[in-house]
């Protein structure tokens, strides 16, 4: 990134996908578990691509239009407000581009599409000593302190899964992760 030049923001591109998983593989390492993250070229490009994405992205590039950072976002729903909403569920700006204003255009074009659409909120969630909480306040998010995030995962999924009635097979199916 060039001194005083300032990233833009558009929809990810199949030809993104090598530089956004790279950048994800990064975010894992810095968030201290590199060794969960899986993620490949091939799930990224089936999920952001396939017949029926359920995933969205958006990167931040600089004037060659190579990514610098990523946001990968799904809806979510608001059963008390009645409209979908923004869940995004990673934020990445390598950290040469950091202080460049990658990340926040890549969270007001998140907004924007919200606003757009008529959505209420724009959710994420975030390690608890990520110094982007600064930033995340000076844009005016605030923490939701009284909601704890639970997670079902591994054996627990499985057993609990063996409970339901009647079996998953007869619900209807939607695309795999």
């Amino acid at each position: 990134m060039t001194p005083g030049s300032t990233p833009t923001v558009r929809p990810a591109r199949p030809g993104d996908v090598p530089a956004v998983v790279a950048m994800v593989h990064e975010l894992a390492a810095y968030e201290r578990a590199a060794d969960e993250c899986h993620l490949t070229a091939g799930q990224l490009t089936g999920a952001l691509f396939g017949p029926t994405p359920a995933l969205f992205g958006h990167v931040a590039v600089d004037g060659a239009d190579r990514p610098l950072g990523f946001a990968l976002w799904f809806l979510n729903f608001s059963t008390w407000a009645g409209v979908h909403g923004i869940y995004l569920e990673d934020l990445y700006v390598r950290p040469e581009a950091r202080g460049t204003g990658a990340g926040r255009r890549l969270l007001a074009t998140l907004a924007a599409i919200c606003v757009e659409r008529g959505y209420r909120r724009l959710d994420w969630s975030m390690i608890d000593w990520n110094p982007a909480a600064r930033f995340y306040a000076s844009i005016g998010a605030s923490p939701m302190a009284e909601w704890v995030p639970y997670r079902l995962t591994g054996a627990a999924l499985t057993a609990l899964a063996a409970d339901a009635t009647p079996p998953a097979s007869a619900a209807p199916t939607r695309p795999s992760a």
